[in-house]
């Protein structure tokens, strides 16, 4: 798995692992955290979410800006992992939200979210350059593809632990505590305190049974068992920040341990330069405009994967929430499922791939694209078609229902693990090799850009996210996979179309002439 890969491949890899570690602890309780914290409504919590998640990826493209121009590649991911490890350190502070203090508090959370997405633009793309510049060297291109898909084991490594580490941390403050996780619990308490003499009897009957299962005596304050339980509940997640802390410190500790070994997208370029003549770079001038040209046209079907794909932390993680049984397993573990299926099918799709090729059958990148725009719709087909024989509603009339009701009707795990798998397939065939396309086609003195700009199109679609949990909660969920289903389609039948033209074009981009990596005097590969 690891053999003809540079040696660089694999710090890189470790670096970005605990990054991702660190974040994903973050991502698996931001939206619920904010519900549980500041009594937002689930379409609150998911457009923070969503202007967050896209705010990452937009500032990747300021971040690849930054490192292009400055041709400070590893300064840029530096000075991003201290960024983000300022706003972790912001998040994990436990301070109880209050009526009088809600305002800056929020305020405080959203400052620390910028911090992290603006410390994630500085590092994610820049890092990305710098593994494809690795693969420039001819001895080591024709495992480009190979080589992006390890490097997105090792981010799901992270992603595959982290969503543990809030639920437990979670789980031993309320226990210290004497009490008990319940998910329903932080919602029912916001209504509670905000308005106690407005419920009805059967909400105040649905509270009291909720209550007595997370530790409520019978007979004591409930008011104030409420008001405990938030803080205890939170203060548990704020523990959690702390390991992201940690993760960041590793990373970054990692990374100036091992930069040496890493090239410097910047300084290659230069070298390259200079061995190409007039008529060489006229040449080059219209390929680069192709290659351009190509890339925004992938980056147009991206898009639309994301926004559906990324449904995993707000429409898909409320259903994991609202329908389906997690009296044993946390909502935020669920998302776990997806990097265990990443880190286990990788080798079996890198297998396929490379068995494929050996018999002179293999499939382009812009095609496995397209299939696996495909593949994401047969994940949403299956999920509309099993919410639609169950008749479910929407997920505020869901919740409107009596907790027995709710038990009765209940998904059992299955259903999650089976969406995972189809999705986490899907995003094999499109997440890595989208990466290593753009690393491909982009010219050499704008890799930090145009890596930016696939992060930029993720962000796109990341901005798009707020849509689903609205058709979640208001219309019968089925109807809103539905949507999902058929954006998927037509992405995937457009992407064929284009297929022939990039294939063109990804084969006629010109390799660089260096045969062997450069040194720098102190040693750095460039």
């Amino acid at each position: 798995m690891f053999k003809n890969h540079p040696k660089g491949l694999i710090p890189a890899a470790l670096s970005n692992m605990g990054e991702r570690f660190g974040y994903y602890i973050m991502n698996a309780v931001l939206v619920l955290f904010l519900c549980s914290k500041f009594g937002l409504s689930g379409d609150e919590s998911s457009l923070i979410y969503s202007f967050f998640y896209a705010g990452i990826y937009i500032l990747s493209l300021v971040g690849g800006i930054i490192a292009d121009k400055t041709q400070n590649y590893k300064g840029t991911i530096i000075n991003g992992l201290i960024i983000m490890t300022a706003g972790y350190v912001l998040l994990s502070v436990p301070i109880l939200a209050t009526p009088d203090n809600k305002a800056w508090l929020l305020t405080l959370t959203c400052v620390a979210l910028f911090l992290i997405a603006f410390g994630n633009g500085l590092f994610k793309g820049n890092l990305q350059a710098i593994v494809g510049q690795l693969y420039d060297n001819p001895r080591y291109s024709a495992q480009r593809d190979s080589g992006f898909q390890i490097f997105y084991v090792f981010i799901n490594i992270g992603g595959l632990v982290a969503p543990f580490v809030a639920p437990l941390l979670r789980s031993w403050w309320l226990g210290v505590n004497d009490m008990v996780y319940n998910a329903d619990f932080p919602e029912m308490c916001h209504k509670y305190l905000s308005v106690t003499n407005s419920m009805t009897a059967e909400n105040m009957e649905n509270l009291y049974a909720v209550a007595s299962a997370a530790g409520h005596t019978a007979g004591a304050d409930l008011q104030a068992f409420c008001t405990k339980y938030l803080e205890v509940f939170n203060t548990g997640i704020h523990y959690s920040f702390i390991a992201s802390v940690a993760a960041m410190l590793i990373s970054l500790t990692i990374f100036l341990v091992t930069k040496k070994q890493l090239p410097s997208p910047a300084a290659r370029a230069k070298a390259e330069v200079q061995t190409y003549t007039a008529e060489e770079k006229k040449a080059m001038a219209k390929e680069i405009k192709q290659r351009m040209v190509a890339l925004f046209a992938v980056l147009g079907i991206v898009i639309f994967f994301w926004f559906s794909f990324h449904q995993n932390g707000t429409s898909l993680s409320l259903f994991a929430r609202d329908f389906v049984d997690t009296e044993t397993i946390a909502p935020e573990i669920w998302q776990a499922v997806n990097p265990f299926f990443v880190i286990v099918l990788t080798p079996l799709v890198m297998l396929l791939f490379g068995s494929l090729s050996r018999r002179g059958r293999e499939i382009s990148t812009p095609k496995k694209i397209a299939i696996g725009m495909g593949l994401a719709g047969l994940a949403y087909l299956f999920l509309c078609v099993y919410c639609a024989m169950q008749g479910y509603p929407s997920g505020d009339a869901f919740r409107e229902l009596s907790a027995s009701a709710k038990e009765g009707v209940k998904a059992g795990p299955w259903v999650l693990i089976a969406l995972y798998f189809f999705l986490t397939v899907a995003e094999l065939f499109i997440s890595p090799l989208g990466l290593s396309f753009v690393s491909k086609v982009a010219p050499k003195h704008l890799q930090g850009l145009c890596q930016g700009l696939w992060l930029g199109a993720t962000a796109i679609g990341n901005l798009l996210l707020w849509i689903g949990p609205l058709m979640y909660n208001k219309w019968p969920i089925s109807y809103a996979w539905g949507v999902f289903l058929a954006v998927c389609l037509v992405s995937m039948c457009v992407m064929f179309g284009m297929v022939k033209w990039l294939e063109r074009v990804t084969t006629d981009a010109p390799a660089p002439k260096q045969s062997e990596p450069i040194k720098t005097s102190e040693g750095e590969v460039i």
